[in-house]
């Protein structure tokens, strides 16, 4: 199983908001150029996580991107499930219908097993541990 780009760039670009969090708000080309992302695709990654609620924007002169709560209850598994959905490794773990080996199939229960353990282990990573973790090997590669 994969990650999609989408999803990746989307949890760098709210590293970059949770380590300036309480600085004011963050321009959308300052967080493209910090994090190496096209400033065009960053705007249609932006959408989801501002329906979410998990950001939000204010215009005007010293506008730009906010998150709307403090990173360390904003959660990675949180950003990814906006952005990706189900993290179901196969569709019959969250849609019985699709598969009319359900009832006997061996292999669902192990597939179910590991959404379960892909979200418990991105649940328990905040983006302010995240954010830390960046600040730190920054520093170390000055």
């Amino acid at each position: 199983m994969q990650l999609s780009t989408k999803a990746r760039y989307s949890a760098r670009a709210m590293i970059e908001l949770a380590a300036r969090y309480g600085q004011g708000p963050t321009l959308l080309k300052d967080i493209a150029r910090k994090q190496g992302i096209s400033e065009k695709y960053l705007e249609q990654l932006m959408a989801p996580l501002r329906a979410s609620g998990l950001i939000f924007t204010l215009r005007g002169n010293r506008g730009g991107y906010v998150l709307g709560r403090d990173p360390s209850e904003i959660t990675l598994y949180e950003i990814i499930n906006i952005v990706e959905g189900s993290l179901a490794p196969v569709p019959c773990v969250d849609k019985e219908q699709l598969c009319e080996r359900t009832s006997y199939c061996v292999t669902r229960e192990v597939w179910r097993r590991l959404k379960e353990v892909i979200i418990k282990e991105l649940q328990g990573i905040t983006l302010k541990e995240l954010a830390s973790k960046q600040e730190e090997i920054a520093g170390k590669q000055v």
